[in-house]
């Protein structure tokens, strides 16, 4: 299932910047939690969870370990119950219904495929559970198998395969079976960083192909981000916002969310006043007053935090022309060149350190900064995002 550059992944963008079934009033989900609260003993897993995931979705829970997530995926699946709350699937509550009559598949993080068996055998295996025809078994097998990209491997054993590809055969079994919603439990943890990349964007692909519901739980923000077409970021046992991978990173709704999706600085402001569309802040971390366009309820006086994300920053070793507001001066400290780009870590006059994004445009810079430098940051009004939570 390689992915040719610039082409499928294009196409998919497109398609999933067009499906928005959440903002249909009149559309109806496929899986619904309402009110779901998990507990084992005084410990509460899953708190008041309401949640809609709709038909064709590709849903990402995210969070860090022990935030609920999986807990939660468990209970879609049926192997925990809710000690409060309704799952419903398709309309029916989900209540007492065993896992294996529940119209759900789960994919685990080990793959859990039998190492005794070949790939068909492994991919047919739910598929003679249930009884179906020979027939019908090798050609459901046969489409499968083609569909991950792993015809003529029928015959290879687990152990014959990479890492990749037995991750494709977990995959083409678990869908063997036609599943209404496809539960991922950090289906990508056991590949490397390049070959993990390359499958997201081949996940993409295989849940446009078949149109399967896939709700994925994972601890890893830049997975959540490339596959899903939305994703809710969970907090001890509580959704903390469920957004599209763009709002959640330019629209967080509360420090939490701002700090786990993607690097950002938080400054710790006071409003001082506020017009139509901006707000005008001090801080005792800068030296210079801070403006940002803000459309929510904020009044002077009141505490906020600015977001402001690294590559949003401009470092300069020049002050940009008359600035007066959201111009600081500090030194770097730090740097670290991750090739495509250099993270600037610069400490103003009153210790606060803040992270600024440069680009690596070209191969050699004319006036480079480097270390012990004394630079301006600056940023527009738009770049940063008023928190009150």
């Amino acid at each position: 299932m390689d992915v040719q550059a610039g082409k499928q992944p294009k196409m998919l963008a497109t398609a999933r910047r067009e499906f928005a079934p959440w903002k249909d009033k009149a559309a109806s989900p496929l899986i619904r939690f309402e009110r779901v609260s998990k507990r084992y003993g005084g410990v509460t897993a899953v708190d008041g969870v309401s949640l809609d995931i709709y038909p064709g979705e590709f849903f990402a829970l995210l969070g860090p370990s022990g935030c609920g997530k999986t807990t939660l995926m468990r209970m879609l699946a049926g192997f925990e119950e809710p000690s409060e709350g309704r799952v419903w699937l398709a309309g029916r509550d989900l209540a007492g219904v065993p896992p294996y009559r529940r119209p759900v598949n789960m994919m685990f993080q080990s793959y859990a495929l039998f190492p005794h068996m070949t790939v068909f055998d492994n991919v047919a295996f739910g598929l003679k559970q249930d009884g179906a025809p020979k027939g019908e078994i090798a050609s459901t097998v046969a489409e499968m198998l083609k569909l991950v990209n792993l015809t003529g491997y029928e015959r290879r054993k687990p152990d014959q395969l990479s890492g990749g590809q037995r991750q494709r055969v977990a995959l083409a079994r678990s869908l063997a079976k036609r599943p209404k919603v496809l539960l991922l439990d950090e289906p990508l943890a056991a590949l490397d960083k390049k070959l993990r990349g390359q499958t997201q964007f081949e996940l993409m692909d295989l849940q446009a192909k078949v149109g399967t519901t896939f709700l994925i739980v994972t601890h890893d923000q830049e997975e959540a981000m490339t596959v899903a077409d939305r994703i809710a970021v969970m907090d001890h046992g509580r959704i903390a916002q469920v957004d599209t991978p763009a709002d959640l990173y330019e629209k967080p709704a509360t420090r939490y969310v701002a700090e786990f999706v993607g690097d950002v600085n938080l400054i710790e402001a006071k409003v001082v006043s506020r017009d139509a569309n901006s707000v005008l802040m001090q801080s005792e971390a800068m030296s210079a007053p801070l403006r940002a366009i803000c459309e929510g309820d904020v009044s002077p006086g009141q505490q906020v935090a600015l977001a402001l994300r690294p590559e949003k920053i401009r470092v300069t070793l020049r002050k940009p022309g008359e600035a007066l507001e959201n111009c600081v001066r500090g030194t770097v400290s730090d740097i670290a060149y991750l090739g495509d780009l250099s993270i600037y870590h610069v400490r103003l006059e009153s210790g606060l350190i803040l992270k600024a994004a440069r680009p690596n445009i070209t191969r050699f810079t004319e006036q480079p900064i480097t270390w012990e430098d004394k630079v301006y940051l600056s940023w527009a009004p738009e770049a940063g995002v008023v928190l009150v939570k």
